[in-house]
């Protein structure tokens, strides 16, 4: 099964957290599965560490986030056209942008998401946690 990881699901797992679930942690742990981080996310995790509000690591960000990605077989998800395009259509139901983002990600694909966040509800996407 393909599934994306929210922003904080991916920090907490990679953090070793016990905010994960039970349910999330088995399933970004089960190899037949396929990981993905979406590019909005790391554009956030980017913009939190230049505002101060995210330290990952005593390394330059780009080297731990490979590191993390190939450690955890995460592979990077693109915004694409299509996603885009179903962020257009999306209503505001949640402000966050990057959720909103991630919520696009999730219906064009048609994968579910691993998040804690009930209000990715509203948007009728397939939410584990």
């Amino acid at each position: 099964m393909r599934l994306l990881l929210d922003t904080h699901t991916f920090l907490w797992f990679i953090g070793g957290s016990r905010e994960v679930s039970t349910k999330s942690k088995n399933l970004i742990e089960d190899t037949e599965n396929t990981l993905l981080l979406s590019a909005g996310s790391v554009w956030e995790m980017a913009i939190k560490i230049s505002l101060g509000k995210l330290n990952l690591a005593q390394q330059p960000f780009a080297n731990f986030l490979s590191e993390q990605l190939a450690t955890n077989a995460i592979e990077l998800l693109p915004i694409t056209i299509g996603h885009a395009a179903t962020l257009t259509l999306l209503p505001f139901h949640h402000r966050d942008p990057f959720d909103r983002l991630l919520i696009a990600q999730a219906k064009t694909e048609q994968i579910p998401i691993i998040s804690r966040d009930k209000m990715l509800d509203v948007y009728q996407v397939e939410r584990l946690w």
